[in-house]
């Protein structure tokens, strides 16, 4: 008889402790030890602790009724042993409704909930593992893609270093030039003059202007060809190459001795000289030019932010695209984003601005501004958000408000170790 007394008063304390904590999260229990009195959580009122979970609301916060409807403040905890915990206000307790996966919040109702909380989590589970997976092999093509990126980094200022040679090269070519083309003109001015001025006069230029037109007259017939201008003048930039006929041109075809002043053989030697002069010192110019416009160019690309470990390099001078209805995105990282219709008209959505960083991350998003005016006012601006993956693609574009775009974009550069640490739902 003791016996069954003892079992009977076990079960009951087991009951009534069971009933006095139902919805109550295992950090929260310490507020519910049993005793005479119950302190709401807010600290507002004591009562006695009988009053708990009995279906009426004393608590100003809910607390005394976490595991009935009571309370319109009052939240109950579903445990969902196997799948993720969770709370649900209290007004859905004992409602018909199945919320809570392990059914702990249809204890008094008519509704015949089953437990799937088994199976929830198994299919969590089996996603994190994939997701885990995918981080994992994320993480290793990130690693090759920071090696890449750090020779790049410097073959790009390796680059930079030659160009400037090349630049600091060409500017002694080009005070060269601009000397000897000055020059020239002042032979051939000096030529006209003693022309003008009779024998006397030209006697004192004949030596240098006979030996000009002696260097062009390769067949020393007393005359100067096209041929022969194109096989004595070569181009600065490419030593291999002979002047085009079009840029060895000279007024007359050919230039041969006795003609008058007009035609003077010296003084034709003399505009040739001038003219060749003229014509390097422009492709000199040119090269210069050229060789600046990449030299500014490679410096702008240098002083944007790659990461901290340059591993975001490889996106610069790529372009990825999604097709979207009618409409084609193209996304050219750090440099633009732009939209084109099936009719062929294409719009900027924006230009390269900053990195939009975050709490948690500093690189985990792209400000594309100051696109094609909006038809509303302003400009188009795009958003674009780095997730990770194994790919590297452009998987989504969405238009919340007029003329503000945002983009999904995966890459393996957007894996963080981190996410690996902390795992992810570790509860389950």
């Amino acid at each position: 008889m003791r016996f069954h007394i003892i079992v009977a008063a076990v079960f009951w304390c087991g009951f009534v402790a069971s009933r006095k904590i139902r919805g109550i999260s295992s950090s929260y229990k310490r507020f519910y030890r049993e005793r005479k009195s119950f302190l709401c959580i807010d600290g507002s009122k004591i009562i006695p602790f009988e009053q708990v979970n009995d279906d009426y609301c004393d608590c100003e916060d809910g607390s005394d009724e976490p595991g009935t409807s009571a309370c319109p403040r009052g939240r109950f905890y579903c445990t969902n042993l196997g799948f993720r915990p969770h709370y649900i206000p209290s007004s859905r307790v004992n409602d018909g409704i199945c919320d809570c996966c392990d059914a702990s919040d249809e204890y008094n109702s008519h509704a015949h909930c089953q437990n799937t909380c088994w199976n929830l989590g198994q299919r969590e589970r089996a996603y994190v593992e994939g997701q885990m997976r995918t981080l994992d092999e994320g993480l290793q093509l990130k690693q090759q893609l920071i090696e890449e990126g750090v020779l790049l980094w410097r073959e790009k200022q390796a680059q930079l270093r030659e160009l400037q040679q090349e630049a600091e090269d060409l500017q002694i070519k080009l005070e060269e030039h601009r000397r000897r083309k000055h020059e020239a003109e002042q032979l051939k001015e000096q030529t006209l003059k003693a022309l003008e001025a009779g024998d006397s006069g030209l006697r004192r230029q004949n030596s240098t202007v006979n030996s000009i037109f002696k260097l062009l007259d390769s067949n020393k017939d007393g005359s100067i060809t096209v041929d022969e201008v194109q096989a004595k003048v070569a181009l600065v930039h490419d030593e291999e190459r002979v002047l085009s006929e079009d840029e060895a041109v000279i007024k007359d075809t050919q230039v041969a001795p006795g003609s008058l002043v007009g035609g003077d053989p010296h003084l034709m030697a003399a505009g040739i000289a001038a003219e060749w002069e003229a014509t390097k010192l422009k492709k000199v110019e040119e090269a210069y030019e050229t060789v600046n416009m990449e030299i500014s160019d490679l410096r702008k690309k240098l002083t944007i932010d790659y990461g901290t470990d340059w591993e975001f390099l490889f996106l610069n001078s790529q372009c990825y695209k999604l097709k979207v209805y009618e409409y084609t995105y193209t996304l050219c990282p750090f440099n633009q984003v732009t939209q084109k219709s099936t009719a062929g008209t294409e719009v900027s959505l924006g230009k390269w601005g900053m990195w939009a960083e975050t709490p948690k991350n500093q690189y985990s998003q792209m400000v594309y501004e100051n696109g094609e005016p909006c038809w509303q006012g302003g400009s188009r601006s795009t958003t674009v958000t780095l997730t990770c993956g194994t790919e590297t693609a452009l998987r989504s574009v969405k238009e919340p408000s007029k003329c503000q775009y945002i983009m999904d974009f995966q890459t393996p550069v957007a894996c963080q170790p981190v996410l690996k640490q902390r795992g992810i739902h570790s509860e389950l």
